[in-house]
């Protein structure tokens, strides 16, 4: 036979819940479980509904005018995107942005490389954004 475990002294932890005060909590739990899977619902078609996905590969500094950079963007096929990519000095000032076109293809993942125009010499290149384009 197994004792049940000891309760603490009457009125240590506060008052003893009432069956209303259960109910309610039953009921919070059941409101944030609803607000959750909600929200997970929500964030689900955000992905779904912006299918734009892009990759950093690779970039090269060639001085203070100019910086390469690769990257990889992936769109349902046969659409196209918009990626704004962007090239920052060691401070991480934006030193160059360049709107980059990408071509509806029969393919859902492209490698693109372009080259940025910069004011000065820039340490890194990145892709900040991309959207579909339409």
């Amino acid at each position: 036979m197994v004792a049940p475990a000891p309760r603490p002294p009457a009125g240590r932890y506060g008052p003893e819940p009432t069956d209303g005060t259960r109910r309610l909590q039953r009921l919070a739990l059941a409101a944030a479980v609803v607000v959750t899977m909600v929200l997970l619902a929500w964030i689900g078609a955000g992905v779904i509904r912006d299918p734009v996905i892009w990759q950093d590969v690779g970039y090269r500094v060639d001085g203070p005018t100019s910086t390469e950079v690769t990257f990889d963007v992936t769109t349902p096929l046969g659409a196209g995107a918009t990626c704004r990519v962007q090239a920052l000095s060691s401070s991480y000032a934006q030193v160059g942005v360049l709107d980059v076109p990408v071509p509806p293809a029969d393919t859902r993942t492209r490698r693109v490389t372009v080259t940025i125009p910069t004011v000065e010499l820039a340490v890194t290149a990145v892709v900040q954004d991309c959207a579909p384009v339409g």
